[in-house]
Order: structure tokens, then C-alpha cells, then sequence
């Protein structure tokens, strides 16, 4: 009796491994750009120090390094700053600009970094990231993390990061990816459900943001109606970092 359960348990355990190990295939929902909410600011702002999003942010802070950054680099959609602080630890010659679209979100950044004496490298402004406040060629490196999706026009946004990237300035960017496998959208359902707070839950966090980013061949065809020529995508489990960099002419 006890071999038969085990075999019983054995295959239901392969048969539910089997289904979330399957591709999810669903249409994209279109996100609002930014967190305007002081509440829902005040829950990502508690959310980010988990130990997770640390985990996150090394794998991160691995890619750009791999990517040999130099003078100024600018993360778009910073959210509570916490990037940027990694960055600015972790790279003590560059220099790092936050850009969000949320003034209420800019504010928390700039009181997390300044607790952190990190202020001297680090500066912060708020602006939409298809009209970016600097002037042409004038940026090294740009990185955004589980941004894209809420951008409004993903191709005018990529065109304003080529306008700013200086001749061989390089982007990247990290986020999820529609077509994850169906475990990763059962373990948003459950932390959704259970474990984030109730200001997130209210706007659909974070699964929302799931449904309503890229696949990689989506980033594929929208990067081709760019000027960019040079880029890389690399597809995860659930989500997926995209590479470019401006052409030297």
C-alpha cells in the first residue's frame, strides 16, 4: 500500500512539475506608468529591503559590471533608490543619476540614499523617461529594472535612451517576461495573495505587472524599429535582461 501511494504521489508531483514548467500564452494588459499612491510608495519603498529584492539587485549589479560602465550612469524608473545605492557602493567612480516618473517616488529615493551618505555621486530627478532631462550624447550607461512594462510607448522610450547615450553608450534592462512558466505566475499568485502588502494587492501587484510585460521576441521586434543595432536579449525563467549599445557613427 505505502509503494502505491508513493508512486501515486510521484506522479502527481511530475504531472504538476509537468504543467508549470509549460509556457504561459496570454495576451499583453497594458500597465499605468508609475506609482503615484503615497501608501503604495510607502509598501514597494518596505517591499524593496527584502531579502529577495537584495538578491535581485547582485544579479543585477553582476550584469552591469560585466558590462564595464564608466562615467555617468542613469537608472530609469529608479523606484525607492535602492539600486542606485547598490550601484554607487558598488562603483565608486561613476556617476549615478536616479530618473522616475513619480515625484512622491523621488522623494523616498532621495531620503534612502542620503541615510546611506551616498549623496555626494548621487542625484535624483523626476521626469517621464520619453523626455529625459539630458542633453544629447550626453549619458555613458542607462539601466532600468521592472520598468518596461509600464512604459506607455516602449519605442519612443528606447528612441529618448538612444538620443541621450553617448557614441557606444550601452542600456540594459531587466524585466519580467509575459510568457514565463506557469510556476512563476502560481508563485506571483502566492505571494500576491499572502505575502505582499494590501496597498500592492489593491493594483494588481505583482502579477499585474506580469501580465502586462514583453516576451522577448515582442523586445526583439520593438528594438528593430529603434536606431539601435548592437543588442542582446537573454531570456530567464520568468523574466529577462535586454543589452544595447549606440553605434560609435
Amino acid at each position: 500500500m505505502l509503494i502505491w501511494a508513493t508512486r501515486a504521489l510521484a506522479f502527481l508531483l511530475a504531472v504538476v512539475l509537468g504543467l508549470g514548467y509549460r509556457r504561459v500564452n496570454i495576451p499583453r494588459q497594458v500597465s499605468r506608468e508609475g506609482i503615484e499612491n503615497g501608501e503604495a510608495v510607502q509598501a514597494y519603498n518596505r517591499i524593496s529591503r527584502w531579502p529577495q529584492f537584495g538578491l535581485l539587485r547582485r544579479m543585477i549589479l553582476s550584469e552591469i559590471r560585466a558590462c564595464e560602465p564608466e562615467g555617468t550612469i542613469v537608472d530609469v524608473g529608479c523606484g525607492p533608490g535602492y539600486l542606485v545605492a547598490a550601484v554607487a557602493k558598488s562603483f565608486p567612480r561613476l556617476h549615478i543619476i536616479g530618473v522616475d516618473i513619480s515625484e512622491e517616488m523621488i522623494q523616498q529615493a532621495a531620503r534612502n540614499v542620503s541615510s546611506l551618505g551616498l549623496g555626494e555621486r548621487v542625484e535624483f530627478r523626476q521626469r517621464d523617461v520619453k523626455q529625459m532631462p539630458f542633453e544629447d550624447n550626453s549619458v555613458d550607461f542607462v539601466v532600468s529594472t521592472l520598468s518596461l512594462h509600464h512604459w506607455s510607448e516602449s519605442k519612443e522610450s528606447l528612441e529618448e535612451i538612444h538620443r541621450v547615450l553617448k557614441p557606444e553608450g550601452q542600456f540594459l534592462i531587466f524585466d519580467l517576461r509575459r510568457d514565463a512558466r506557469q510556476l512563476f505566475y502560481w508563485l506571483l499568485h502566492f505571494a500576491q495573495r499572502f505575502v505582499v502588502p494590501a496597498e500592492l494587492r489593491s493594483v494588481n501587484e505583482p502579477t499585474g505587472s506580469a501580465r502586462s510585460s514583453y516576451t522577448p521576441a515582442e523586445v526583439e521586434a520593438i528594438i528593430l524599429e529603434t536606431p539601435f543595432q548592437q543588442y542582446k536579449i537573454k531570456p530567464g525563467f520568468g523574466w529577462m535582461f535586454i543589452w544595447g549599445r549606440k553605434s560609435r557613427w
